[in-house]
This record gives C-alpha cells, sequence and structure tokens, in this order.
C-alpha cells in the first residue's frame, strides 16, 4: 500500500509539474504575440468580410425601454465605420474600420457608430425603428480590457420625428463579447430610458 501510495504521489507531482510548465509557456507565448503585435505597423485582425460574418453581425443585442410604468421590448445592432485604438503599441496602426478586432476597442478607443433600434413601442412595423449616430470612449478595467472594461457615450437619435441628444454608460466582459449598456434620453418623452444587453463580435 505504502508502495502504491508514493508512486500516485509522485504521479501527482509529475502531473503538477507538467501542468505548471504548460500554463507558463502559455502565458509566454501570449507575451510573444503581444510582442509581435506591436511590432508589426500594418497589422490586421485575423478575419475578414465574408459570408459568415455578415451573419453575425445581424444578431441584434435585446435590449429594454422603460415606457411609462412598464417595459418595452427591442432590438439593438451597431456598425462603426471608424475606430482609432489608443490603447495600443504606438507603433500598430490605430485605426480600424468596421471590422474591429476587441483588443483594439476594449484596451482604449474612440469610435463613431450607427444603430439602427427595433422599439416596440407603435403600432406599425415602419415607425417601430429608431435610428441613432454617436460617438462612444472605452477603457480599460483589467487586463488591457479583455476582462472588463467600460464606455461613455453620446449620440444623436431619432424616432417617428422626436429627435434629441442621448447619454450611454457600459461595462464589458470578455474582451467586449457581452456587456450591459443604459442609455438616458432627455428628449425621448416617456421612454428616458434604455437597457441593452450588448452582444457583440469583431
Amino acid at each position: 500500500m505504502d508502495i502504491k501510495r508514493n508512486i500516485n504521489l509522485k504521479e501527482l507531482r509529475i502531473l503538477l509539474i507538467i501542468i505548471l510548465i504548460s500554463s507558463n509557456s502559455i502565458f509566454a507565448n501570449s507575451e510573444i504575440s503581444n510582442d509581435a503585435d506591436s511590432t508589426n505597423v500594418h497589422n490586421k485582425p485575423n478575419i475578414h468580410l465574408t459570408f459568415e460574418w455578415l451573419l453575425i453581425q445581424m444578431i441584434p443585442s435585446p435590449e429594454w425601454v422603460k415606457n411609462n410604468d412598464k417595459f418595452s421590448f427591442g432590438m439593438q445592432w451597431q456598425i462603426t465605420p471608424l475606430l482609432y485604438s489608443f490603447g495600443i503599441n504606438k507603433n500598430v496602426n490605430p485605426w480600424r474600420s468596421f471590422i474591429i478586432d476587441p483588443v483594439k476597442r476594449q484596451s482604449g478607443s474612440a469610435e463613431f457608430f450607427l444603430s439602427p433600434e427595433y422599439l416596440n413601442l407603435a403600432s406599425s412595423f415602419k415607425n417601430k425603428w429608431l435610428f441613432r449616430t454617436g460617438v462612444r470612449l472605452y477603457f480599460p478595467l483589467w487586463h488591457r480590457g479583455e476582462y472588463l472594461s467600460y464606455s461613455i457615450s453620446s449620440s444623436y437619435f431619432n424616432f417617428n420625428g422626436q429627435n434629441g441628444i442621448s447619454y450611454e454608460a457600459g461595462i464589458y466582459m470578455f474582451a467586449g463579447i457581452l456587456g450591459f449598456q443604459t442609455t438616458y434620453s432627455p428628449a425621448f418623452k416617456n421612454s428616458e430610458w434604455i437597457f441593452t444587453f450588448r452582444i457583440r463580435y469583431f
């Protein structure tokens, strides 16, 4: 029994050593890839305009509009024609358009965005659309924003003739793939508050 126990302890120690070496190797490779990324001025996200990418962009972010004393369901999409990243190495091209890799956005950036939103606040389908354009700033909170980041934004909206300025704050996790945004629009009568569960990949 003692011999078997000693063998099991040795195997356990060997396994722990292998795990530690593997994890250190993973982190080392991650740092090397980040260094390589920082020295490549023409670095671009490893994703291109494809049919699959377009399909992913069609996935809406669900949102809820506070309409008087109840909440109405809505959906939001976003297009980013231009983004400037100020959180990456100075040797890397900071400008991105449409396809934005998460690190460039969440590590610190300023983006110009267009956002169509479907709000269940009118009787006819064509009158349920809100269109918004604005500027959003992202700032990292944890691990260059890959684990946690936040944003502030100001935008201009139009909904069935109602228009005005909106103010937004957001918090994001998992490299910005999941997040939560709160939007306040003083001129949007009886529907000033919108709460969005943001889903976005590139």
